[in-house]
């Protein structure tokens, strides 16, 4: 049985929060989300959440937010149980990404038909959040 108690709550709660305001940022009418939004083909006149509950978006969201760090820190803690260094967890947040993020978003987005960018712009903010996550996970001792 793992031993959650073994996991530093507060780095995986900073971590939460750092990815919540990196995709705010990321995806922001003055960065990528104008070029995303018409990408995935959706025009001014859409709504984002139109026809959605906005409670779920976002705590489906939050959720997420909450669920990457927390595997990240259990498999740092079962491949570094002493502690990784800064640059294992920032090679572990690559690996990851690298691994599981970027090919299944790739896959997503061919068979959903949206341009290379569209999937360029949605794992570039992931890679930065796990790079983050390695960092702070790792830092934060």
């Amino acid at each position: 049985m793992f031993d959650f108690s073994a996991l530093n709550w507060w780095a995986i709660l900073g971590c939460m929060i750092v990815c919540v305001i990196s995709g705010s940022t990321w995806f922001n009418p003055k960065t990528f989300f104008t070029v995303w939004w018409r990408g995935i083909g959706k025009s001014e006149s859409d709504i984002p959440g139109n026809g959605q509950n906005m409670g779920i978006v976002f705590g489906l969201t939050f959720l997420s937010s909450f669920v990457q760090p927390l595997i990240m820190a259990i498999v740092l803690h079962l491949m570094f149980p002493n502690g990784a260094t800064i640059i294992e967890g920032i090679t572990t947040g690559c690996l990851l990404w690298f691994g599981f993020v970027a090919p299944t978003y790739l896959v997503n987005k061919l068979f959903a038909g949206h341009p290379i960018y569209v999937w360029a712009i949605e794992v570039s903010n992931h890679l930065v959040n796990f790079v983050l996550f390695g960092l702070i996970l790792s830092a934060w001792k």
